[in-house]
């Protein structure tokens, strides 16, 4: 049985939220307290369904990054499939990086070469500087 999409104000509200920090990775935490501050009828309740639906669609990629408790998402949705590269974050300002070029390749045949192991994109997370909060 296919289930219908709804369109509700969240939903919408929560995709805004997500178009709006494309290259940042969240909390549900973090778009609560964004929405409640616009509208204080919404709960942490509605964030997490909603963002469940969006991840089992596709457009969200949810992981739990090292050393935090809570599940971090990333609106993937404009990047194609995260499946086949690694991200990088940088730890001073949050932005995410896609590694999307032929690097990719070479690395994901060596590590399969030498060490047997396949990489799975999906959830990676390479955390460092970016360009302009290392200062180069």
């Amino acid at each position: 049985m296919i289930q219908k999409q709804y369109r509700t104000k969240w939903k919408d509200s929560i995709i805004e939220y997500l178009e709006n920090h494309a290259d940042q990775s969240f909390s549900a935490a973090d778009i609560y307290a964004d929405l409640k501050g616009q509208e204080a009828s919404i709960n942490l309740t509605t964030v997490y369904r909603n963002l469940e639906k969006l991840t089992d669609s596709g457009k969200l990629m949810k992981y739990k990054a090292a050393g935090e408790e809570s599940y971090r998402y990333q609106y993937i949705e404009p990047y194609g499939n995260c499946q086949e590269h690694i991200h990088m974050q940088c730890r001073v300002c949050g932005k995410l990086f896609h590694l999307e070029c032929g690097f990719m390749k070479e690395l994901t045949g060596h590590l399969l070469e030498h060490h047997g192991f396949v990489l799975e994109g999906q959830g990676s997370m390479l955390s460092g500087l970016c360009e302009r909060c290392s200062g180069k």
